[in-house]
């Protein structure tokens, strides 16, 4: 209840407030005694200053019926939380920005400290990189945090943004050409997150109709993807781009990644085999997206998605090795895949 009082008084324009005003912040499940104690805090810590000229409520713990709000004493308060949290939080945590910083910005931020507090504790600094997508879906189980909702700023300010080693110059992709298709206008490419099936398939891209095979390695092709048409020189062309990882709920927020940012579409023949193989356990540290999950599931048949949700709720996979290579060339060679 202090909260929303402490909150309802720093939006506050007046300088002066009815005694009624604040009481009308109650929720009906406070006592009177308890709104009372708050009050008296208030008035104790400075915040609030009793105009003794209005007269009290007559009650038996008898309260101003006008307070003068001290604007000045109430950014202290601001100030005093900072340091209670600075002291409190992870020590790779730096909030000295926040004493120069509009409380707004604080009371946005705060809930999201929190989260990266939570997992510094648990996890502690990076020992290795990590894309932006990736790191993101590991703070906050939102893969898109960091680059599109203000997540970066965040991390710069607190100081951790070097700390967490998040890839900001990807390295090249690692792919395979087919030169007959370099005459046409319209191309489609595969993407597939494991060295071994890159290797599986690598001989047989002059059988399909697809330009280049990519190798995605794991969350890599987060960073790097969007320069598949510039390194193959093939910029003025039209691309469609298809992705085909592992089923499990990592691989799953992996092609949701890149699907919202560059409209990357799932193999879904491919998907589709490796369902009728049976999954292992053993995923139990992974994050789940559900949001990507259920975009994920709509590809597929009732059967399948019951198949889906059940190695979800058993923390299973199916890696893209449970298919042979015979079987992953003849899915990439016979199916009718769409062109851009």
């Amino acid at each position: 209840m202090q909260h929303k009082i402490m909150e309802y008084l720093k939006s506050y324009k007046r300088g002066t407030i009815p005694l009624s005003q604040l009481e009308g912040l109650l929720s009906g499940d406070e006592s009177y005694e308890e709104f009372a104690y708050i009050i008296r805090d208030l008035v104790d810590y400075g915040i609030l200053k009793s105009i003794k000229s209005h007269g009290t409520n007559g009650k038996s713990i008898p309260l101003h019926n006008t307070y003068r709000i001290m604007k000045a004493n109430l950014r202290q308060a601001i100030h005093d939380e900072i340091q209670y949290y600075g002291i409190k939080l992870n020590s790779n945590i730096n909030l000295d920005i926040y004493f120069s910083l509009d409380e707004h910005e604080w009371e946005k931020d705060l809930p999201y400290i929190i989260r990266i507090d939570s997992y510094l504790n648990r996890k502690g600094l990076p020992s290795s990189y990590s894309t932006a997508s990736e790191r993101s879906l590991h703070l906050m189980e939102d893969e898109k945090w960091i680059d599109d909702k203000g997540g970066k700023g965040l991390l710069e300010r607190i100081e951790l943004w070097d700390k967490l080693k998040i890839i900001t110059n990807p390295d090249p992709l690692m792919l395979s050409v087919n030169p007959s298709r370099f005459n046409q206008s319209s191309h489609i490419h595969l993407v597939v997150e494991n060295k071994a099936t890159f290797y599986a398939l690598i001989g047989s891209i002059d059988e399909t109709l697809f330009t280049s095979l990519v190798y995605g390695s794991g969350w890599k092709v987060a960073a790097n993807v969007h320069m598949l048409a510039r390194q193959i020189g093939l910029e003025r062309d039209l691309h469609g781009i298809y992705y085909f990882g592992d089923i499990d709920a990592e691989g799953i927020s992996i092609w949701n990644s890149i699907h919202d940012r560059y409209n990357i579409e799932l193999a879904v023949p491919f998907y589709k085999a490796l369902l009728k193989k049976d999954y292992a356990k053993g995923k139990e540290t992974q994050r789940r997206n559900m949001e990507a999950i259920q975009r994920f599931k709509e590809h597929f048949s009732e059967e399948e998605i019951s198949i889906i949700d059940k190695l979800i709720k058993e923390d299973g996979y199916i890696p893209q090795e449970g298919l042979k290579r015979v079987e992953l060339v003849r899915i990439w060679r016979d199916n009718p895949w769409r062109f851009p």
